[in-house]
């Protein structure tokens, strides 16, 4: 019996292979190819498979990073003050710890600043110094009229201005005046260390975080330890910045390191009493009446 030819059989494979059988040069073509040569096809008629995903500004980025170039704000700018408060929590506990235990022959600049200053640091630490103070000067002033019959609590707010106007005028336009004194010397002796008035005001800032803790402890009370605070206060902020700034000026004139040096240490003095005295000074009762 005849085999039946089945009509869903697939003839032109047959028909295909016969012609190779005849024509061995012939060329074939698969539409599964996809090998380099259709590839290359595709990128000479300009088609690239990721141009969908081009992302312009990340090719700004990469290419500035590769070039080692990065386009600096004019410091008139937000952006140009926004890298000063990228700072890690970390970094922020580092120098605090750092500027309230100064160790001899550690620059507080060099060994923790690492030309990365923040002022997110020092912005707070002015921020709750000025709050301290002033809170602390009501709460202590109202602790010694306390039980007092003609006494009558009264909220001094006008101490928050005060103190503000002379805390951020030390930790902001003295470094200023100390960053243009510093880089005058540094233009007449070309060996000495140069600041950048970030780095000033950073040390500066940092500086004033022992002093929040001693004005806490002067709402007690006494003088004794009002003292004793002032004196360890003193010491150790002073500390800091003697040993930031020396080495930016020990190769200059033996008078203007006696005068920069001095006039540091002096105005730090000048911040803590002036403090001591203004917001826990023991009032006179000039009446006695209450009027």
């Amino acid at each position: 019996m005849a085999a039946t030819n089945d009509p869903f059989q697939f003839q032109e494979f047959e028909e295909a292979g016969n012609l190779l059988e005849v024509n061995r040069d012939a060329t074939t073509i698969s539409i599964e190819d996809d090998g380099p040569e259709p590839q290359k096809q595709r990128n000479a008629a300009g088609y690239s498979p990721d141009a969908d995903n081009d992302d312009p500004l990340g090719t700004d980025d990469t290419a500035e990073l590769l070039s080692g170039q990065k386009k600096n704000a004019p410091f008139w700018t937000f952006e140009y003050y926004q890298k000063f408060f990228d700072i890690e929590t970390h970094h922020v506990k580092e120098r605090i710890f750092g500027s309230m235990m100064p160790w001899p022959g550690k620059n507080f600049i060099h060994v923790y600043l690492r030309r990365n200053p923040d002022l997110y640091g020092p912005f707070w630490i002015c921020i709750t110094f000025v709050f301290a103070i002033a809170i602390s000067g009501n709460i202590s002033n109202f602790l010694v009229h306390s039980g007092k019959p003609n006494y009558r609590y009264t909220p001094e707010f006008r101490k928050v201005t005060i103190a503000a106007t002379a805390i951020f005028s030390y930790a902001w336009l003295l470094p200023l005046a100390l960053w243009g004194l510093l880089l005058w010397r540094s233009n007449k002796v070309m060996s000495l260390v140069s600041y950048s008035f970030m780095e000033i005001v950073c040390a500066y800032g940092y500086s004033l975080s022992i002093y929040v803790p001693a004005v806490v402890l002067w709402i007690l009370p006494y003088e004794w330890l009002r003292w004793c605070s002032i004196v360890v206060a003193l010491c150790l902020s002073g500390s800091v910045l003697v040993m930031t700034f020396w080495p930016a000026v020990r190769d200059d004139h033996p008078k203007i390191i006696i005068a920069i040096m001095s006039g540091i240490v002096l105005l730090n003095v000048l911040l803590a009493l002036g403090c001591k005295t203004y917001f826990f000074s023991t009032p006179e009762d000039s009446h006695p009446d209450g009027k």
